[in-house]
């Protein structure tokens, strides 16, 4: 069957859905189909006499077609209302023909903001397009697409009515949603921010960190949702102290391949590592050093500021850290940390976005801010600062960022990568540009300008 994509209002009048799988061996056929399933989209396709209508524009793997236009079961059709000439159709088809002709150069990003979700497309690390927002008016924290089952997440916070999460199979159609995360009644807690959604690693699983800190599992692909008790029941969890932005579960690390291995960043409660899925939780925060406490105060201190960890995919016991100040590596799986951010290079060593490359773990990437004093990019220059020898050296990646000027603030989320290879690499800033790059960080496009503050980055595939 051929997939046909809706927008509004043609998606409303098909029960809310922007994607349908229609048989038919024509355009006509297609449409006729529909109609038939659809009733209440008869007439507005097609005119009284049978004809597409003048300000619709039909286009079939990105390419105008008529009605007579033979269709195959891996076609694709849109149906599009015409705009300023075809301005909208025209996109449209040349994002469409785009991903027809090499997909692998073609990249949906979502950019979590706090006036809302954007959708955005177009070619790898190039200018895309605003193809849809979502929740116009609230704050997105967060948005990801789980590549295993093709479903998209958005931690969506409203001013007056707290956080939820929401599920779709499109981005750009209907959101349902989700029952959790929410404490129970005898935690006695109230849910303050949904900070990450993560894919698991068994089938169904998926894992989410919030504010105050706690990490939620779900085993039905993130419709329902249960408190981890084991991390929640941890002892020192009364000494636990929050951070600038609240007391937070910010990062989640499955183990590729073993569900029992899993860790968590927590600000400002350090480091914790479970290897028997969540029952039993060990504080791995050693080698951390907490240098905006007293130095006679750091030894032993459990209030370590994590703002930021990933995993290296292809050797899962190394680690990279974006601490409250400094920059640190593990080599055993989170138990043990080193500086890899003093006299290596950085500007400085305070800052929140961090990508480990999937590809190789000897490299990753961070985006440094001045200090707690002055959150902003160091110099007035903005630069992405890439390892490739397990953070003894640092070089600086500019070739077409700011460099003159530009005092950005890049939050933790607000810094992803697409998986591939060469790397595509996003970040988002708070003054609402989107910057990409299609060559892991060896050139920059503005991807996107004039978006409002960005807190979250996130390629789909």
């Amino acid at each position: 069957m051929a997939l046909v994509s809706l927008k509004p209002p043609l998606r409303d009048l098909a029960d809310g859905r922007s994607q349908v799988e229609v048989e038919g061996a024509t355009v006509a056929e297609i449409v006729g189909t529909l109609e038939r399933t659809y009733p209440r989209l008869t007439g507005w396709i097609r005119d009284e006499h049978g004809g597409v209508r003048p300000h619709v524009h039909l286009f079939l793997n990105g390419e105008r077609a008529e009605l007579g236009a033979e269709v195959s079961a891996s076609d694709r059709l849109h149906v599009l209302p015409a705009i300023s000439g075809g301005a909208l159709g025209t996109a449209v088809a040349e994002e469409e023909e785009l991903l027809a002709t090499d997909p692998a150069e073609h990249e949906e990003l979502l950019v979590g903001t706090r006036k809302g979700l954007f959708v955005l497309r177009g070619r790898k690390g190039g200018p895309m397009q605003e193809v849809e927002r979502m929740f116009s008016g609230q704050v997105v924290e967060f948005a990801i697409r789980d590549p295993r089952t093709g479903t998209y997440f958005a931690s969506v916070t409203h001013g007056q009515h707290g956080p939820r999460l929401f599920f779709a199979d499109d981005p750009t159609g209907e959101w349902e949603q989700a029952s959790g995360p929410a404490f129970p009644d005898d935690a006695e807690w109230t849910l303050e921010r949904i900070w990450n959604v993560t894919p698991g690693v068994e089938p169904g699983v998926v894992w989410a960190g919030v504010a105050p800190a706690a990490l939620f599992r779900s085993n039905d692909n993130g419709c329902t949702w249960d408190l981890n008790r084991g991390l929640w029941n941890v002892p020192s969890r009364k000494d636990w102290q929050p951070g600038a932005g609240g007391m937070c579960l910010n990062s989640i690390c499955p183990w590729p391949g073993d569900p029992d291995r899993l860790l968590v960043g927590i600000s400002a409660a350090g480091v914790w590592v479970t290897e028997d899925g969540g029952e039993t939780w060990s504080w791995g925060g050693n080698g951390l050093v907490p240098r905006y406490l007293p130095e006679e105060a750091r030894e032993g201190a459990i209030t370590l500021c994590v703002h930021n960890v990933h995993r290296a995919p292809l050797e899962p016991t190394t680690l990279y850290l974006q601490f409250h100040g400094g920059v640190y590596r593990s080599d055993d799986q989170g138990y043990h940390w080193q500086d890899i951010g003093t006299n290596t290079g950085l500007p400085a060593d305070f800052g929140f976005p961090l990508v480990a490359d999937p590809n190789d773990p000897d490299r990753a990437y961070v985006i440094p801010l001045r200090g707690d004093f002055d959150r902003v990019t160091p110099e007035g220059r903005v630069r992405v600062y890439a390892t490739t020898d397990r953070g003894g050296s640092w070089e600086a990646l500019e070739d077409g960022l700011p460099q003159d000027g530009a005092y950005l603030t890049i939050l933790r989320q607000a810094f992803g990568h697409d998986g591939g290879d060469p790397l595509g690499l996003y970040f988002g800033a708070e003054s609402g540009e989107v910057f990409g790059s299609a060559d892991g960080g060896r050139s920059w496009n503005t991807v996107a300008e004039h978006l409002p503050p960005v807190l979250s980055v996130r390629c789909s595939g």
